[in-house]
């Protein structure tokens, strides 16, 4: 699974900053940055008659660049009040990734006081006056912050701002000459090119591992605001918010997650690109609040399956509208489910991080052009963008779909379609199965389990949408839409369903495919 890099609470139980301290002071190293305490401008010049500049294959060492960088790093330690009781992992809404649950230095308080408990991630100095980066699910919801840094004092710190969207956060110490890092603006790292992160793994302050980039544009983030780097450099619990550096010692990405069957590092982490980083967090230390564009839509992407299903080329690209939230600017424009987003305010839209990415770079109140397919046709549907909710989950709730695609009353009930006996939706009906009001469509009120419907996990009470990107309303339409894609030589019909997890694409292969 994937695992918040983490910050994993109290998992840095008992333990101490072990950092190789660097003494204070202005570091003289050519090519530095103009302000004297930054450390981390690191120009490849002859030192000592050997060059820096790696041999092919392998770097000299990665002493000299990690004697530099590291001052510039801390260990982040918080307070954290907890609500779920202790024991097993869980989860937090609008991530994906699980945590393991509070451990090590544990929690305190009595029956009547507010349980807390003690975490650890990383940090570095982005400012001389005391700003530093870190992740935001590492101080989201800290009572106390204090940092630790490789000199050995302790800190106090207090928040200046947070985006949950691209996990990003901005703290501050008080003081002044810090020695700071900055992010690389220019470089592009490539997929080989050497890392090295350093922070504070379990507790253990000042750790540097070192690897390669493995991969560039991963799209793990379900808000979608992050393309990841990929690294393959160990990170593990108490990395999260720590800097990756390039072979010259620029800040190249900020660490955030990893993928781990075990909870350690297997290999494969994920760093925050600098260029959003550096976006993001100036904009924090400026105090300004992030807010981004708003539909309020669920979507996924147009698959190879969904398009030969609906009888779209092979070439058609865009984003899939599974659910429209009541009362949001998409619905209010006039959004359906199963429209096929495939451009913005004249840029083409690839996927569904496309379209997310798209919309999140707008301001509140921008007119959003769409273009979009609905069936079959093209269209274009003008949305006056909202601000998107704090909690991320707004958009993917189950209050229904928003489609007003009205039932035939004088149309048949109770007939079997392709393994699924159906019927319009009625007051009856919407009680029994406990079907929001808005939605609307046919009603699975039975299904044959030896059927292609039972085994692909139809149950009574599913409300049917569309199908073939129709609405249906009756069973004569649903039957319409079978026979046509069956005549069009296609092997499985689209249909939108509704579930108890809200809207959702389901390709139902039919009887007579070869």
């Amino acid at each position: 699974m994937l695992k918040r890099k983490e910050f994993i609470l109290g998992a840095a139980a008992g333990l101490t900053l072990a950092a190789a301290a660097t003494a204070g002071g202005v570091i003289n190293w050519p090519g530095a940055h103009a302000e004297p305490q930054a450390v981390n401008r690191i120009t490849p010049v002859p030192a000592n008659g050997d060059s820096f500049t790696p041999p092919p294959g392998a770097p000299n060492s990665f002493a000299t660049i990690f004697e530099q960088v590291a001052p510039a790093v801390v260990q982040i330690d918080v307070t954290v009040k907890v609500d779920q009781p202790q024991g097993g992992a869980f989860s937090i809404p609008g991530l994906p990734f699980q945590f393991v649950p509070p451990q090590g230095r544990g929690g305190r308080g009595g029956n009547d006081e507010p349980q807390t408990t003690q975490g650890a991630g990383s940090g570095f100095f982005i400012s001389q006056d005391g700003f530093i980066v870190t992740n935001n699910h590492v101080v989201a919801d800290a009572t106390e912050i204090k940092v630790k840094m490789s000199d050995g004092r302790e800190l106090p710190a207090r928040l200046i701002g947070r985006d949950a969207g691209t996990d990003l956060a901005v703290i501050k110490v008080e003081g002044n000459d810090f020695k700071y890092v900055s992010f690389e603006e220019t470089a592009q790292p490539r997929v080989g090119d050497w890392v090295i992160a350093i922070g504070n793994p379990f507790g253990l302050g000042g750790t540097a591992t070192a690897g390669i980039v493995s991969a560039k544009a991963r799209d793990i983030d379900p808000s979608g605001y992050n393309d990841y780097i990929q690294i393959d450099a160990a990170i593990n619990r108490g990395n999260s918010g720590g800097p990756t550096f390039d072979i010259h010692g620029r800040v190249i990405g900020v660490n955030s997650a990893i993928y781990s069957p075990t909870g350690s590092s297997v290999g494969i982490g994920f760093a925050i690109p600098a260029e959003t980083a550096k976006a993001i967090t100036e904009r924090l230390m400026r105090g300004e609040s992030i807010e981004r564009g708003y539909l309020g839509v669920q979507i996924g992407n147009l698959t190879d399956e969904y398009k030969e299903s609906l009888g779209l080329p092979a070439t058609t690209k865009g984003a899939y509208v599974v659910e429209v939230t009541p009362d949001a600017p998409a619905a209010r424009a006039g959004l359906q489910p199963g429209d096929v987003v495939v451009n913005l305010n004249g840029r083409a839209i690839e996927g569904s991080s496309e379209l997310t990415r798209a919309v999140g770079s707008a301001k509140p109140g921008d007119t959003l052009r769409l273009e979009l397919l609905r069936e079959g046709r093209r269209q274009t549907v003008n949305v006056r963008a909202g601000t998107r909710p704090a909690n991320l989950e707004v958009a993917g709730s189950e209050d229904g779909d928003g489609s007003k695609a009205p039932s035939n009353p004088g149309a048949a009930t109770g007939e079997v379609v392709e393994g699924l006996t159906v019927a319009p939706v009625t007051g009856a009906l919407r009680g029994r199965f406990d079907i929001p009001e808005g939605v609307q469509g046919l009603v699975v009120t039975s299904v044959n389990q030896q059927s292609r419907a039972g085994r692909l996990g139809f149950q009574p009470g599913m409300v049917i949408i569309q199908a073939n990107g129709r609405s249906v309303g009756s069973t004569v339409d649903l039957k319409g839409a079978v026979e046509a894609v069956k005549g069009a030589g296609r092997p499985g019909i689209l249909l939108l369903v509704r579930t108890p997890r809200g809207n959702s694409p389901i390709v139902l292969p039919l009887q007579d495919k070869n």
